[in-house]
């Protein structure tokens, strides 16, 4: 039997501190694969540059030139961290049995991909990446990762705690990943929608090599209503149930008024008239804002554009150049 074809797709932006160190960790990763005959010697490491504003597309292809087994693909410009996983899996998957995903600040423990490689021969089309322990993140943000979680469960979303985008994917996941055309793709709740056999793998996540984290608080808080309105219309219905309460408040309120009119106690008074002012006026902004965060993402799926566009890439290995695909697909 033949030894499949395995691509490690690492998306990089603004990654030079770390690229130095990052690409020979990988490189090692797949010479022990190749010798323990897990994965095919055609395997790669596939760096894209998410529009990088430094020089790491300058060291890409200075590794790409070097070394047959790293090829680099390029971006026009910043689509982001998920659309930037999407053009290396969907790159990778003509000439791929397999793909790994992870980041370039090699956080994830890299000896995990060994242990996806031994579940994919056992069978696994999916294997997840779980961080056993989370001591190198910050308090603030270990405790809102485990909240999103469980709001994402409560909203019925299937995902996998602790799991974000280290992970192996078969050949037969990759080819009906490829026809979701939705604009707003939310890896962590479509792979388990796709189903498949999984299983996981628990590792500790470390210390990032170099560098900052491309993650800072406000592309979490995006990130975290990107995913909860590309799979759930709960807080929609949550506005109109709390609509619902207040205009039940707000009838018995009228009726007490009518009592106090009736029995001589009434006493006028601005204090009750500007807090339900401000109150009402306040659940409508809200109410307002989730439904613009939905009509915005319909506004976005009805133009069709393109999810990411390659620039260019760069490999030296001519036939795995010809062999990938240069046209960028559709949303």
């Amino acid at each position: 039997m033949n030894e499949p074809i395995a691509t490690i797709v690492v998306p990089c932006y603004n990654e030079e501190e770390v690229l130095q160190q990052t690409v020979p960790v990988l490189r090692s990763v797949l010479s022990r694969a190749c010798e323990e005959q897990l994965i095919s010697p055609a395997s790669t490491v596939m760096l894209v540059d998410d529009g990088s504003k430094d020089a790491t597309w300058m060291m890409i292809e200075e590794f790409a030139a070097h070394y047959p087994n790293v090829t680099g693909l390029k971006l026009s410009r910043n689509f982001g961290h998920q659309n930037a996983l999407i053009a290396g899996m969907e790159s990778a998957r003509p000439y791929s049995d397999c793909v790994i995903t992870i980041d370039a600040d090699l956080q994830d423990d890299v000896q995990a991909i060994h242990e996806f490689l031994l579940k994919y021969h056992e069978g696994f089309d999916v294997v997840y990446g779980v961080r056993d322990a989370r001591e190198t993140d910050t308090v603030f943000k270990r405790d809102t990762a485990l909240l999103f979680y469980r709001i994402m469960k409560m909203l019925g979303v299937d995902m996998v705690p602790n799991h974000a985008d280290f992970r192996l994917l078969s050949r037969r996941v990759l080819d009906q990943f490829v026809n979701f055309q939705e604009e707003n793709l939310f890896l962590r709740g479509m792979i388990p929608l796709l189903g498949f056999k999984h299983t996981k793998v628990y590792y500790n996540r470390g210390k990032r090599l170099a560098g900052e984290s491309k993650y800072p608080l406000k592309k979490m808080l995006n990130f975290a209503i990107d995913g909860i309105t590309s799979f759930s219309i709960a807080p929609i219905r949550m506005v109109t149930w709390l609509g619902v309460l207040i205009s039940g408040l707000g009838f018995l309120y009228g009726l007490y008024a009518l009592v106090q009119h009736f029995t001589g106690h009434v006493e006028t008074g601005w204090t009750s008239l500007i807090l339900s002012i401000w109150l009402i006026g306040g659940i409508q902004l809200i109410a307002i804002g989730i439904i613009g965060e939905y009509i915005g993402k319909i506004f976005k799926e009805t133009k069709h554009r393109p999810r990411y566009v390659i620039e260019t890439q760069c490999s030296s290995n001519e036939e795995l150049a010809k062999s990938q695909n240069m046209v960028s697909p559709k949303s």
